[in-house]
């Protein structure tokens, strides 16, 4: 989804006899829009040479009289969306050097609807899937924990603490996340390369992305592990008694 959102660009068409002044004052304005990461300027001889690379099928009826100069426009991050892209367009059209500006206006829309459903989907399926690691944790506990209640028993006989009757099922619980979470990374890993395959180009989790999805899966392991430790000790400690 980033290397498609990579490609929303704006094209600033330049009307026929614009002069190196007014192409060089526009690049400099648009350069210094807060949301432009980079302005360049195509000539109708590099357009010419572009479309026919990308279109080789029109090459016979591509030619450079209908490709006017133009002006690249590459948003930063966060405002891609169609508010800031329909915003800038605007006012780079309000330059009276500029013929045309085009988007995309319909694509734009559509690629911000898919990933506002695509963060909200993935929101709740995480979600849904913490929940279930941390009931299927927690029943993995309350068995470790009911089938030693009797080790459990002679350790608080010898005068052994919670921490240390606590510690092991605490470490089992954050070790199962973790695991969790880097098969979930691994599936992750593989889906991506199917899509890289079949759809578009697109880019697996950055370095920090991978060490957060870790660090979550181990979070989540030792919070299933805490509670159900916590909750079947006072149990077994209950049935002593």
């Amino acid at each position: 989804m980033r290397d498609v959102e990579d490609r929303v660009e704006i094209r600033v068409f330049l009307a026929d006899g614009t002069s190196e002044d007014a192409v060089a004052t526009l690049l400099g304005d648009a350069s210094a829009f807060p949301e432009v990461a980079q302005a360049g300027f195509v000539s109708p001889d590099s357009g010419l040479a572009r479309a026919r690379q990308e279109l080789p099928e029109f090459q016979d009826v591509l030619d450079v009289a209908v490709l006017p100069a133009s002006i690249e426009v590459r948003l930063k991050d966060g405002f891609r969306d169609p508010t800031h892209v329909k915003e800038v367009a605007a006012r780079l059209e309000s330059y009276p050097s500029v013929d045309e500006v085009r988007y995309g206006e319909e694509w734009v829309e559509k690629l911000y609807r898919i990933r506002t459903i695509a963060a909200v989907a993935g929101s709740g399926l995480g979600l849904v899937f913490a929940l279930v690691a941390i009931i299927i944790i927690g029943s993995t506990i309350r068995m470790a924990v009911l089938a030693r209640a009797r080790e459990i028993e002679i350790m608080r006989l010898v005068g052994a603490t919670n921490w240390f009757v606590r510690s092991p099922y605490l470490i089992d619980g954050l070790v199962k996340g973790l695991l969790g979470g880097a098969v979930a990374l691994l599936l992750t890993w593989f889906a991506s390369n199917i899509i890289t395959r079949n759809l578009v180009t697109t880019t697996f989790f950055e370095p920090w992305q991978v060490g957060a999805g870790l660090a979550a899966g181990a979070l989540i392991g030792l919070c299933g592990s805490a509670v159900s430790v916590g909750r079947h000790l006072k149990q077994v400690w209950r049935e002593e008694g």
